[in-house]
């Protein structure tokens, strides 16, 4: 690993000039490509103190043995340069957005004598034209149905080629789906012209060919060839099939690409909605790693970027909108690109209100699920859970594997309802029968570190308790033919005083004949994962060592830079941004602190709606909900006699006299509580 120093420019040398620089390994391969307005500001901060710095910009400028750059006239010319050189070299500490799936493209080859339809994956060639995406039973159907009226040649080279030289059409040919341009059926204008037809009717333009075709029917049943005006009926149907497949959502002159995504610390998903005529034509989605530290603006940036760079050959794709969830960096030189690339201008923007800004909530939503979806499939991959365990003991330098992590979180609104949360991961997999709530009052909850060594203390006494009751058990059950009284060298081990549990032991003592089964905490992690940093891992590691436990390690992940710290460690370990393990502690993280969540919220619910009725001497949760369905509030409860509370369903006259009492009681205890002076205790009024 190289040290940053040693190929540091001087900061005379480098221009303050906007421009592009890339970082090279020593191998000479380029690893980073980026722009700035000005070069020395932007590289001065990669070589700023290391321990500042972000994991990913560590990891690259010491993964680098050379800066070089190149000075540019705008920043417009940066962007174009630094997009060349990103297709150019690859470098790995890029973000690349990668498709979360493969998507087929219905796909034209214009750039052929006998332009061709067919579906297409990969990455897209010059002088063809591309509709979609599509789902790849949608493609096929659509591509069927419109051979109906367009007949475009789709067969391959070789089947081409073969009818030619023999003079006889393939199976398309003789039922009516194909023009057969092979055997000069039609001309090589006329199939030009026809395939023509086909991309403008893909490109949004249905409504001029069923006219064209309504018009063609009513003159050939003016001319009474009924015939002829059924097969229109027929094409027409089948275009309106196709057109009416994608529901209407915007107006009907709205051609636009509406994006969304959603991230977290390590990943961002996007999605993107194909708008044209007003209609869906297409969906698509990306996952993106986050190797680098990119705002939301850059990541936009970078995915437009990605995903027009390679369209200047095919305007098609390329609307005369672009809708994101926010303004990308360098707007304006970024439209000023795009529209060089589409020939004419690109309006990029973010929709505030009206239909669009609905839209983009849902394609939002898709990429929500997209993000959820691709964690999923990851956890659930044993390769790629084995490979996060091994990745994660060998980081942490554990001498034994993890086959069960344990992870605790603390959640509390401003030091009230204080709970904490631990989760279970064995495997690889949650354990969600293991999964514990805790509630910390006292001391305990004075602060984050406190209540993280309260519930680590309590988890663990009763994995000693239950590990104590095991051996009680196994001593007092001995295995039929054995002696009862222990063996020469034997001794009956004692219970820790410290943990014994009494419940425990007089549990154990009740059956000698059956072993008892495993505890519900008879089972030690291998590691513990607390959410903080080394504040909290302190406290969790000195809870275990007050217990004596000295065989389960203890690590946390600070949320904000995901640093993994160990106990009595001034530095934390860094784990590689795509490192397998990093992901694995962030989902058992993430998991924990939603699980403390939703207890805290459920704790501190049930405190707001603590009921004045609560207090009334057998009057139970049933009997309040029908007091309160009956009268509507407390208020009207207050109000109401005993003959009133009577008619409510499951209050008779006992427990509606205990009612009205209940409230007169409190009334004339609130009207004689006195006043008191706080600073020196005297009752100033009664």
């Amino acid at each position: 690993m190289a040290n940053p120093a040693s190929y540091r420019p001087r900061t005379g040398e480098i221009p303050t000039n906007p421009g592009v620089y890339r970082f090279r390994d020593p191998h000479g391969r380029v690893i980073y490509v980026g722009k700035a307005k000005s070069l020395r500001s932007r590289l001065n901060s990669y070589f700023a103190n290391p321990a500042g710095l972000l994991p990913k910009t560590y990891a690259m400028v010491h993964a680098a043995s050379s800066v070089e750059w190149t000075v540019v006239g705008s920043e417009l010319e940066s962007l174009q340069l630094e997009y060349t050189w990103i297709k150019e070299f690859k470098p790995r500490f890029n973000v690349v957005f990668r498709d979360d799936k493969t998507y087929p493209y219905l796909a034209v080859t214009m750039g052929e004598k006998y332009p061709r339809v067919q579906v297409m994956r990969g990455d897209k060639k010059k002088g063809t034209r591309y509709f979609g995406p599509y789902t790849a039973g949608a493609i096929r159907e659509t591509m069927d149905t419109l051979l109906r009226v367009f007949p475009v040649r789709s067969c391959s080279a070789g089947v081409f080629k073969r009818a030619e030289a023999t003079g006889r059409p393939c199976l398309l040919g003789y039922i009516d789906k194909c023009s057969a341009p092979c055997v000069s059926r039609i001309s090589p204008e006329d199939h030009r012209s026809l395939a023509e037809d086909f991309c403008a009717f893909m490109g949004g333009e249905a409504k001029r060919f069923i006219a064209k075709l309504e018009r063609q029917m009513a003159d050939a049943v003016g001319e009474l060839d009924y015939e002829h005006a059924a097969r229109i009926r027929d094409d027409i149907a089948a275009l309106r099939k196709v057109f009416e497949r994608n529901a209407v959502v915007l107006s009907e002159d709205t051609d636009a690409d509406i994006f969304a995504l959603h991230e977290d610390e390590l990943e961002a998903a996007v999605q993107v909605f194909h708008v044209r005529g007003g209609r869906i034509r297409g969906q698509r989605g990306w996952v993106v790693e986050k190797v680098e530290d990119f705002t939301t603006p850059d990541l936009v940036e970078h995915l437009l970027q990605q995903v027009y760079g390679n369209d200047g050959d095919s305007h098609g794709r390329l609307p005369r909108e672009v809708l994101v969830p926010v303004e990308p960096s360098n707007a304006g030189e970024l439209a000023e690109w795009l529209g060089g690339i589409r020939g004419a201008k690109v309006d990029i923007r973010v929709p505030q209100r009206g239909d669009k800004a609905a839209l983009m909530t849902t394609v939002r939503e898709n990429a929500e699920h997209a993000l959820k979806l691709h964690k999923t499939r990851r956890a659930g991959d044993l390769t790629v859970r084995s490979q996060a365990l091994q990745e994660l003991q060998e980081a942490l330098d554990l001498p034994v594997p993890l086959l069960r992590i344990e992870c605790f979180d603390v959640s509390h609104v401003q030091g009230t309802n204080v709970v904490a949360s631990m989760v279970v991961v064995e495997d690889g997999l949650p354990k969600k029968s293991d999964y514990r709530k805790f509630s910390v009052t006292g001391p305990a909850a004075a602060d984050d570190t406190a209540a993280m060594h309260d519930v680590l203390t309590r988890r663990f006494r009763h994995y000693l308790q239950d590990k104590s009751a095991q051996v009680d058990e196994s001593l007092l059950a001995p295995d039929p033919g054995e002696a009862e009284q222990p063996g020469p060298g034997q001794q009956e081990a004692p219970l820790d005083s410290t943990v014994q549990d009494s419940t425990l032991q007089d549990s154990a003592l009740q059956d000698t004949t059956t072993p008892a089964p495993r505890a519900k905490f008879a089972y030690p992690p291998n590691l513990v994962v607390v959410d903080g940093g080394k504040p909290q891992v302190n406290a969790a590691a000195r809870a275990l060592a007050d217990l004596g436990i000295d065989d389960v390690y203890v690590v946390g992940l600070a949320k904000r830079l995901e640093e993994v710290w160990l106990p009595d460690s001034d530095f934390p370990v860094i784990l590689p941004r795509t490192s397998q393990g990093l992901y694995l502690l962030q989902r058992i993280r993430d998991e924990a602190h939603r699980f403390a969540i939703t207890f805290h919220r459920q704790k501190r619910g049930k405190a707001m709606t603590v009921s004045a009725l609560d207090g009334v001497p057998g009057l139970g949760a049933s009997k309040r909900k029908a007091l309160l369905a009956h009268f509507g509030s407390v208020k009207g409860v207050k109000a109401a006699s005993a003959e009133e509370l009577s008619q409510a369903k499951g209050i008779g006259p006992a427990l509606a006299s205990a009612i009205v009492n209940h409230f007169s009681t409190g009334d004339r205890a609130a009207a004689t509580v006195p006043a008191i002076n706080m600073s020196t205790g005297e009752i100033i009024e009664t």
